[in-house]
């Protein structure tokens, strides 16, 4: 057994039976037919921000920590090709070499873009897809071991179940991405009274390129980010202080750095629903779980893409996420909560903590039998199929 491996905030810790750290792509293709061949499971490790258990396994653990650089950037189309090793950190920076951006990140840079295409991560903006959307080629093993290119125009339905796909296809080597010319963001923070925010979030949302909101339980006040190219305007917020403000290269701005660790549950909302919703999970905070959860609730909007398995599949979005420090009992709150995301048509953050499984996920998605074919074509035996992405996927081998 290898070491115990541990995630971001420390709330998983499991022992894999053994790492792996290949530095070319024949040696990723042995290691899944030696898998095969002894019946082990593969899952690939990225920079374990993850807070649910998609790479836990008891046999092969797989870092691509080597594989890294942007290759291949054309300006001319916008798209560039990115090693799955690289974090969404480290090819913000490389793609700006090449006069290229991606269109959007979340608060977090750390992740691996590939775990974070994987899993539907996304940012904030009602005109802005989630990471996976960028996601238009891809060069990649599978169960069989065996190296495959897909792409958007040869095979579209692939790409679309390949663009959220929990790791449980195959393992990306490389991926082509559309990406846009680099762009320079401003970016201001309010802190306001929270009904001040309710009363202007339509226009906020509506009126800007990148627009959330956290909501602090303890205080009652939420803080609003905004964020516009330069050459639109900022608003105006008479009803709130000015907490910040930062102008810069969209990869430097977008992100923020992060000192304290914290586990998540996150549940993606037709869009429609996010202020009820909202307003029925700040109810239930302040009235059992106020003392507890000195975090904050945040509230992001996302436009829908067509990818099979993803929680913004064919519906604009809304996103409600609780935070909780890490190292402390978070699950009590979040199984509290979670039924309200639910009873508004919630779909959960396939990397964040959340309780649903099966056939109950799979009742979520209009697309979920679609995905499952491609995922059997491109890894008949299971090979990257663990207990729980059996259970999770309602996989039966």
């Amino acid at each position: 057994m290898e070491a115990t491996w541990k995630n971001w905030s420390g709330s998983m810790a499991f022992q894999p039976g053994k790492v792996f750290e290949p530095e070319s792509e024949e040696e990723v293709c042995d290691i899944i037919r030696k898998a095969s061949r002894q019946g082990k499971k593969v899952r690939v490790v990225g920079a374990g921000h993850s807070s649910s258990p998609l790479v836990k396994t008891e046999d092969f653990l797989l870092s691509l920590k080597h594989f890294r650089g942007v290759e291949s950037p054309d300006r001319e189309t916008a798209q560039a090709t990115v090693p799955a090793g690289m974090t969404v950190k480290e090819a913000g920076k490389d793609l700006f070499r090449y006069g290229l951006a991606m269109h959007n990140t979340g608060d977090v840079d750390i992740q691996t873009l590939a775990g974070a295409i994987g899993t539907g991560t996304h940012g904030t903006g009602k005109n802005l897809q989630n990471l996976s959307s960028m996601l238009i080629g891809a060069r990649m093993v599978t169960g069989k071991g065996e190296i495959i290119e897909v792409s958007q125009m040869k095979d579209p339905q692939m790409i679309k179940a390949l663009q959220v796909a929990l790791g449980s296809c195959g393992v990306f080597l490389k991926m082509r991405l559309q990406l846009q010319p680099v762009y320079n963001l401003h970016r201001k923070e309010w802190c306001i009274p929270l009904e001040k925010c309710l009363e202007n979030l339509e226009e906020l949302q509506n009126n800007n390129r990148n627009f959330d909101f956290y909501w602090y339980p303890r205080t009652d006040l939420c803080k609003i980010r905004v964020m516009n190219e330069e050459d639109h305007k900022m608003p105006e917020v008479p009803y709130g202080s000015l907490e910040m403000e930062q102008q810069g290269h969209s990869h430097e701005i977008l992100p923020r750095s992060r000192h304290l660790k914290f586990d998540e549950m996150e549940y993606a909302l037709p869009k429609e629903n996010g202020p009820e919703c909202f307003m029925e999970v700040r109810e239930q905070v302040r009235k059992k779980w106020r003392k507890e959860v000195a975090w904050r609730v945040l509230y992001r909007t996302i436009k829908a893409d067509d990818a099979f398995i993803s929680p913004m599949y064919d519906r604009e979005s809304v996103t409600i996420s609780l935070h909780h420090n890490a190292g402390l009992p978070f699950e009590d709150y979040f199984k509290a909560i979670e039924p309200i995301f639910k009873m508004y048509g919630g779909r959960p953050h396939w990397g964040k903590k959340h309780y649903m499984k099966g056939k109950e996920l799979q009742e979520l998605y209009p697309k979920w039998e679609n995905f499952q074919q491609i995922r059997q074509k491109l890894d008949p035996e299971g090979v990257f199929l663990t207990p729980y992405l059996k259970e999770l996927l309602n996989i039966t081998l």
